[in-house]
């Protein structure tokens, strides 16, 4: 009767997802063995069910469904009459098998298709130097181009799957001789807990993770660089992957590293160092020049020596306007024109960017809405916005310039500095999964500033991030004889 009933359920199941129009279901009573496959045609692949799936319904020693379960050879295969499993494996790609003339079980057998687009260079971090390998959508790909990097048993995967409807798979990696287990139990733990019906993207999936989901600094480091996620592996950092996603998130971080591009380990440390300070003065510089320049001439014009300040008083002699209207327009014409051509096909949208900054530029001059300094002033901060290595932080940039303004505007330099005041302030109380974002500079962490902002040798930098707590603090020992070519250990 109990058997009877469990099969009245897996047909009532079946009869609800007929309801779709990839959901195939075929009898036949005319086989050796009678037999019903039903599956959806959209999830598995039609070549392993003809070649190994039909051949083995045709063997004459075949009478009962646990007989059927060995002469089928695919490895995932299971028996049940859990009406829930059943359903959950149909919708994951499994073929269910139904013998006429056994009832006691049905048989589930994997045969999902497995489509992603080839692997290709990485689009949003691209670099000259360094290999040219980017995460695609399928999380199995992905996590074989890591491991085929990390040969080594200590590299853990562990998958949890999220989203009331859409079941995500997420994988969390670390090695486990290396990261901190207060880090993955911490991520692990904030995961396991979200109550939500769709996650689409690992980026969805950070906004609901991070320590302080109000704040606009990104509070971990978005990548799609292979080789990136193995050099954070390999220092102790959790990466967080998402099928579907074509980009992963390594956890903590801190400010510092969201300005380190990797490819600054393949140059020589000096040139790294040089560029690491670029980047830093262009960050300083696109946040601060145009309010510094709405400030001055609203409230400070003896700050000018008086040769500049006579070509700035003839460049703003025929504006009508006051220094922060006229920085505003600048400002958000630029904003329109890199989202038109953000959002533009490629080739249209470079087009675009380039004609439509020389128009509006030359036009907005001409017609007196702005001063030719300003002009220049806007686009050099404009620039120095990109010089970013993650571009969650170029984002951060272009806001965080925007409140300046208005502190400028209110009360000259003396705004600017408390807005500086107001924006160290947050980055001090910030954590990222309970770590310090400031560190090393806050609390100081002097053997993390040999790779801060100067890039040391190689050889100079031993030891992990001491902000991690990794488990081994050494990436390498030292030997009688050892010596890199630019350092010597005493």
């Amino acid at each position: 009767m109990g058997a009877s009933n469990q099969w009245l359920e897996i047909q009532g199941m079946k009869k609800k997802l007929s309801r779709s129009y990839d959901f195939v279901q075929y009898h036949n009573k005319e086989a050796i063995l009678p037999y019903a496959i039903s599956y959806f045609s959209s999830l598995i692949n039609i070549d392993t069910l003809h070649r190994e799936i039909l051949p083995a319904m045709n063997q004459k020693d075949i009478s009962l469904i646990q007989d059927l379960k060995g002469a089928i050879p695919i490895e995932d295969n299971i028996l049940s009459t859990d009406t829930i499993l059943i359903e959950k494996k149909l919708l994951n790609g499994y073929v269910l098998i139904e013998l006429l003339n056994d009832k006691t079980n049905v048989l589930l057998i994997k045969a999902a298709v497995r489509k992603s687009r080839s692997i290709s260079t990485p689009e949003n971090e691209f670099t000259v130097m360094g290999p040219k390998e980017a995460l695609i959508e399928d999380l199995d790909t992905n996590i074989h181009l890591i491991r085929k990097r990390l040969p080594i048993p200590g590299f853990i995967t562990t998958e949890v799957k999220i989203g009331t409807m859409s079941q995500t798979k997420v994988a969390i990696l670390y090695i486990e001789n290396v990261t901190d287990d207060d880090n993955v139990s911490t991520i692990l733990k904030r995961i396991q807990d979200i109550q939500y019906d769709a996650i689409s993207d690992v980026a969805v999936l950070n906004q609901m993770i991070v320590d302080d989901s109000l704040s606009i600094f990104p509070q971990t480091i978005d990548t799609e660089r292979v080789d990136r996620i193995v050099g954070a592996l390999s220092d102790g950092y959790v990466v967080i992957m998402c099928d579907g996603s074509s980009s992963a998130i390594i956890a903590p971080a801190t400010f510092g590293i969201l300005l380190t591009s990797f490819e600054d380990y393949y140059l020589n440390w000096i040139l790294a160092s040089f560029f690491r300070i670029v980047r830093v003065i262009s960050i300083f510089l696109s946040v601060i020049v145009t309010p510094l320049y709405v400030a001055i001439l609203t409230y400070h014009y003896e700050i000018f020596p008086s040769k500049l300040l006579g070509t700035l008083i003839s460049s703003r002699s025929s504006i009508p306007f006051p220094p922060i209207i006229e920085a505003l327009f600048l400002e958000i014409t630029i904003e329109l024109l890199r989202e038109a051509g953000a959002r533009m096909p490629s080739k249209i949208g470079q087009t675009l960017g380039i004609v439509g900054g020389i128009v509006i530029g030359t036009a907005s001059v001409q017609a007196s809405l702005t001063s030719n300094v300003l002009l220049i002033i806007v686009a050099l901060a404009a620039l120095a916005s990109f010089t970013t290595p993650v571009y969650r932080v170029t984002n951060t940039i272009r806001f965080l310039r925007y409140p300046c303004l208005l502190f400028a505007q209110l009360l000259g330099l003396f705004g600017i500095a408390l807005f500086g005041i107001f924006v160290l302030t947050h980055l001090i109380k910030l954590t990222s999964f309970n770590r310090p974002y400031l560190s090393p500079l806050y609390p100081p962490r002097i053997p993390d500033m040999k790779d801060f902002l100067i890039r040391l040798p190689f050889g100079m930098q031993k030891y992990r991030p001491t902000f991690l707590r990794p488990k081994d603090k050494a990436r390498f020992s030292f030997f009688e004889g050892f010596r890199f070519r630019d350092f010597d250990e005493d």
